[in-house]
């Protein structure tokens, strides 16, 4: 088969591709990285094939390289994306998704009573067990399972 035909998304120059979402987490990664309010070229896939997931989403970003940061957002809804840097057609580097050690501002406390709840102020979660995705509130210490959080 002719490569051009495989292709599912159009080439990108230069940015950054994110590979492997879960097809119900592309809006969540969208929005997460604010990428609603951005400027540069956005193509956003589907439902795409995938040989390991059956069907995959995708996002590639024209002329934007995210940071750490950035990147650790997405683990919090997709823990096994990857991303592809592109320079000149090129995949120049690859990077995985990881757990950060902490998560400011991404998630809301599951507990009523934390101050986080009650009061205007960022939340703040300290990794427990990355395996079992379970983080502890800074505030008022509950321990919590990423999968059970909301999104801010």
């Amino acid at each position: 088969m002719d490569k051009k035909q495989e292709l599912q998304v159009a080439a990108l120059e230069n940015g950054t591709v994110i590979d492997h979402i879960p097809c119900d987490k592309v809006f969540t990664v969208v929005n997460l990285l604010g990428l609603q309010d951005s400027d540069s070229k956005i193509t956003i896939g589907n439902n795409l094939n995938s040989k390991k997931l059956g069907k995959k989403g995708l996002v590639k970003v024209a002329d934007r390289f995210f940071t750490n940061e950035e990147i650790s957002r997405i683990s919090v809804v997709a823990p096994s994306v990857k991303l592809n840097i592109i320079r000149n057609y090129e995949v120049i580097e690859k990077k995985t998704v990881e757990m950060p050690e902490e998560l400011r501002g991404i998630v809301k406390c599951a507990n009523p009573k934390c101050i986080t709840n009650n009061e205007p102020m960022m939340t703040i979660f300290h990794v427990v067990d990355k395996e079992q995705r379970l983080y502890k509130c800074h505030y008022c210490e509950k321990e919590q399972s990423l999968d059970d959080m909301t999104l801010l």
